[in-house]
């Protein structure tokens, strides 16, 4: 797999690209697009989050399972999906608590680009999925990397918010500084889990109110 991720990821990430996991990882897509698997999302957008949040500039990192697994929904943005496609319930109830909190009228569209390329790195812990068949790329290496992403931005980077949504995000606190960095923990929004505690959160104000008293310009959280 040719990797086409930003340069600067590149720079920053590439003894990853070399480690055997990873050409483990590259062989297995090939392996299933060979076998005439549909992989979400399009492998141009595979790497997305790093495209539109360079390194330098990631304030914000919001932490996704992996892709959606239905067609059209799925463009390397972790809870985002592209324009004209109707925001799936999770994202419905993100949008309901940016509201509640910092009073924003949120559109029906569900792409979240803009945020992304304000410093917010939507970054899924899988990076691809097999067509309607959730968590099937889980195991196969994805873990391994994007595990890596988040430890070199806690090392390297200053003053970022790790925003941890469910049990599955929680889990990865433990590779994070936090003596250099924010993390706030919620309940995943997902209509099964929103109201034990991801409503009222009040995240999106919190990331700011820390931004600005470390001298950082705060998220525009408007679409």
């Amino acid at each position: 797999m040719d990797v086409a991720i930003e340069p600067g990821w590149k720079a920053e990430l590439k003894e990853e690209f070399n480690k055997p996991y990873f050409q483990q990882l590259a062989t297995h897509l090939k392996m299933e697009k060979m076998a005439g698997k549909t992989i979400y999302p399009p492998g141009s957008q595979i790497f997305n989050a790093f495209s539109q949040t360079p390194f330098p500039d990631v304030k914000v990192v919001i932490l996704g399972q992996d892709p959606y697994h239905n067609p059209g929904q799925a463009h390397g943005l972790s809870f985002s999906v592209p324009d004209g496609v109707p925001p799936p319930p999770s994202l419905v109830n993100i949008f309901k608590e940016v509201g509640s909190d910092i009073g924003l009228v949120m559109p029906r569209r569900g792409n979240l680009t803009a945020w992304a390329q304000r410093g917010v790195l939507l970054l899924n812990a899988a990076l691809t999925v097999r067509a309607n068949e959730p968590a099937s790329h889980s195991k196969i290496g994805w873990m391994d990397f994007t595990d890596a992403v988040i430890r070199h931005i806690s090392d390297h980077r200053q003053n970022v918010v790790f925003l941890l949504w469910g049990r599955f995000a929680q889990d990865k606190q433990g590779l994070i500084d936090e003596t250099r960095h924010m993390v706030l923990k919620a309940a995943h929004p997902s209509p099964l889990s929103a109201y034990n505690g991801f409503f009222g959160c009040r995240h999106f104000s919190r990331t700011n109110e820390y931004l600005v008293k470390n001298g950082i310009d705060p998220i525009d959280w408007s679409l």
